[in-house]
């Protein structure tokens, strides 16, 4: 995929429509109907993308499929703009 915008189209087309968004507490949607803790989510892909002139402009997309069959996106910053947080929780559910 050549740009964030496209992988995100593509995303959704394949039927992950939820905005993931990281709190504190874990994983939640932009309804915060629920939490998902990092045993509640299993990473089924990843992109990365690299500003061509901006290192702000770094990401990751990850795609998200949850225990109660919920799928969507997260987007974080790439390299020194990422969220050390977030890091450490996406490591989290990659070691279990």
């Amino acid at each position: 995929m050549a740009t964030l915008s496209e992988a995100i189209n593509q995303a959704v087309k394949h039927g992950y429509k939820e905005n993931f968004k990281f709190l504190s507490i874990g994983l939640t949607t932009e309804k915060e109907e629920r939490y998902y803790s990092s045993s509640d989510i299993r990473i089924t892909n990843f992109f990365r993308f690299e500003g061509q002139s901006d290192p702000q402009d770094d990401a990751i997309l990850y795609l998200i499929e949850t225990t109660d069959r919920k799928k969507g996106i997260l987007v974080d910053a790439h390299g020194a703009y990422a969220d050390t947080k977030l890091s450490d929780f996406i490591r989290e559910v990659e070691d279990k």
